[in-house]
């Protein structure tokens, strides 16, 4: 009776590690599958995480790229603005500069024609005191 009870406790026992053994293979198998699950999350996370981060570079970077354009088109704008006024600046320079030339060379003239005026005045002049004279 003990030799049987000593079998069945040792059957018991062979039964139980028996089980045991299955339970940690299906524990590890869990765990497994489990921590595949996990990897499987923590790369997708990860990919996402690259991904919004990839699309907040990429609009930051436009956003950079948009407001360097805004201040080139700024900066531009205003050495037009700077050159047109340069412009008119240097057309009214010339333009007093050449009015100035041509008053003074209408006053040449002018001069000119009077002091011509002047001798053909004299001319006459005299030519009329001689008319006089001779008569």
């Amino acid at each position: 009776h003990e030799r049987e009870h000593d079998r069945e406790v040792s059957e018991l026992i062979t039964k139980h590690e028996e089980e045991m053994e299955k339970l940690r293979a299906e524990l590890n198998k869990n765990q497994q599958h489990l921590l595949d699950e996990l990897r499987q999350q923590m790369a997708a996370t990860q990919k996402a995480e690259i991904e919004q981060a990839q699309l907040q570079l990429q609009t930051m970077h436009s956003l950079e790229l948009e407001a360097l354009r805004l201040s080139l088109n700024n900066l531009h704008t205003s050495q037009l603005e700077l050159t047109q006024s340069n412009l008119r600046k240097e057309k009214e320079t010339a333009l007093m500069e050449l009015r100035e030339m041509l008053n003074d060379k209408r006053a040449q003239e002018v001069a000119i024609l009077q002091s011509r005026h002047q001798l053909e005045w004299e001319k006459v002049k005299e030519q009329c005191l001689k008319e006089k004279e001779d008569l």
